[in-house]
């Protein structure tokens, strides 16, 4: 029998931990990691519209008038429509909406109370942004944004009278 000398076992240890770590590695490698799906465009629009939606009832509520009232009810109804649309969130992530590029149109959070110029300004700019925000969606969805924006139109304009 021949015996193995302290050297030669040393060097086959070294070599025998160096394979288990590369083929464990390379095990490794072989399986892709979960790569999560990109937030489908149409809901994350939705989620931008609904948040928009909001300001402009809390905006609407803060101005307190009575001759507002039916114009705040017709966004609460833009609101319930949008809602409705959005898939519900999955279970297993709880990631807060991606910031979007597209300007809202009603600003930051209402801060006292809101003045019938304010609400006028605030429609014509969110009218006009519904024109972009149809380009590359759904029709179904394009339609309720034309829509959207048609009440929005008609609002500007009804607000630059006499109420």
């Amino acid at each position: 029998m021949r015996s193995v000398s302290r050297r030669a076992l040393l060097r086959g240890g070294a070599l025998g931990v160096t394979a288990a770590t590369v083929a464990g590695c390379a095990a490794e490698e072989r399986v892709p990691p979960p790569v999560a799906a990109p937030p489908d465009p149409e809901t994350l629009l939705l989620r931008e519209l609904i948040a928009g939606k909001e300001r402009t009832v809390a905006l609407y509520a803060s101005a307190a008038s009575p001759r507002l009232e039916p114009f705040r009810q017709r966004h609460e109804a833009h609101l319930a429509e949008l809602r409705r649309r959005l898939p519900p969130a999955p279970v297993s992530t709880a990631s807060a909406p991606a910031p979007s590029s597209t300007p809202s149109p009603s600003g930051s959070a209402p801060q006292g109370a809101a003045s019938v110029r304010t609400l006028r300004n605030l429609e014509r700019r969110a009218a006009a942004l519904r024109t972009r925000q149809i380009a590359g969606v759904s029709p179904p969805l394009a339609q309720l944004l034309a829509s959207i924006g048609a009440c929005e139109a008609a609002h500007a304009l009804a607000l630059s009278g006499p109420l």
